[in-house]
């Protein structure tokens, strides 16, 4: 139980040090690599087209830009 107790420590004690170092630094935990913007790709996927939920949102997207659209037009001032 000792033990258990001990790890527990140990781990509340480096997420409070880290808590601790967000607070100070103000700059979030980052890998090293850069992700995979420094490969030169921009989507996860290599597909020509993009796939069907994507197209719904992209559909969805542009339906609600164009009443957005003629909400303005509509206007009164």
């Amino acid at each position: 139980m000792s033990t258990f107790i001990l790890a527990f420590g140990f781990f509340l004690t480096m997420v409070l040090a880290m808590a601790i170092g967000y607070l100070v630094q103000k700059k979030t935990i980052s890998g090293s690599c850069g992700g995979l913007g420094a490969l030169g790709i921009e989507k996860a996927c290599d597909c020509p087209e993009p796939c069907d939920r994507k197209k719904s949102r992209m559909e969805k997207e542009e339906a609600r830009q164009k009443k957005l659209n003629e909400w303005k037009q509509n206007q009164i001032f």
